[in-house]
């Protein structure tokens, strides 16, 4: 039944869903209660111009996207918090700037850019040792900042000017939180894609808030529930001949609508219940 694991391009495809849901547990929790998905999305778009500067001057994607992931973060935070234009504004522009960019950096590199289209819309199965090995360095650089400053990222999350009334610096926090959702883009980039980024960044910590208030459970559970996800979506997507970005991004969105009509089944019981009573 799982003779699929004796391929090393499985192998590799499982590590990285592992790794992506490590990332999407931890920073998706804050991504869902901080409301800034839509931000998340104009990240995850203007990073395309990385990878297609990667394809211009002959190096791995993933790198050349960490620069243009974290080029975006900072300018969105920047714009925000010092320069005062409305994020939204800033979200669209970056947002076009990214994918123009990308096309035009393809459309001068030498070649065919064969893998172009597993970086729009996902190809866990297309990952390479390096690629897992420059995924995990991500995901200990953000595992290992969010545990430094937990409280501190708490601190803005649920009360920034509480924050700022007790002299902490919040406007570095949160760019700081924004380059952390950057460097978990890019994590999930190969995993499904620029285009699908947002649902794998939310979903798993959407479904755990359903079941919990406790940040920290609510990350611990986001994990679990993003490794179940990405591996059924995984095996699922094998065994049909499907998309595995898409396949991964259609389960997730089942799980999490079934598991929130059981929250306002359950709801309705305990209600009745207590009228009964």
């Amino acid at each position: 039944m799982f003779d699929f694991l004796g391929y090393e391009f499985m192998q590799n495809a499982f590590l990285a869903g592992i790794l992506a849901s490590v990332i999407c547990g931890t920073i998706g929790v804050y991504v869902v209660l901080k409301r800034i998905v839509f931000i998340s999305g104009g990240i995850a778009h203007f990073s395309f111009g990385g990878i297609g500067f990667g394809y211009l001057v002959g190096v791995n994607p993933m790198l050349t996207t960490i620069l243009f992931s974290l080029g975006a973060a900072v300018s969105i935070g920047v714009s925000k918090k010092k320069v005062n234009l409305q994020e939204d504004t800033t979200i669209g522009i970056l947002w076009s700037i990214g994918m123009a960019l990308g096309i035009i950096f393809v459309g001068l590199s030498k070649g065919y850019a064969i893998d172009l289209f597993s970086y729009l819309f996902g190809s866990i199965l297309a990952v390479s040792r390096q690629d897992l090995y420059i995924m995990a360095a991500l995901s200990l650089i953000i595992i290992s900042v969010v545990s430094v400053l937990y409280k501190e990222l708490l601190l803005i999350t649920f009360d920034e000017e509480f924050g700022n009334v007790q002299g902490a610096p919040t406007d570095a926090l949160y760019i700081l939180l924004l380059c952390l959702v950057a460097l978990s883009v890019v994590v999930m980039i190969k995993v499904v894609g620029v285009i699908l980024v947002i649902a794998l960044l939310t979903i798993p910590a959407s479904t755990s808030r359903l079941f919990s208030h406790n940040l920290r459970r609510m990350i611990s559970l986001s994990i679990a529930i993003g490794a179940f996800y990405t591996s059924s979506g995984l095996v699922i997507s094998y065994y049909a001949n499907l998309a595995s970005g898409a396949t991964i991004v259609i389960f997730s969105s089942a799980m999490f609508l079934l598991a929130t009509l059981y929250k306002e089944m359950k709801a309705r019981k305990e209600r009745r219940d207590m009228l009964g009573s």
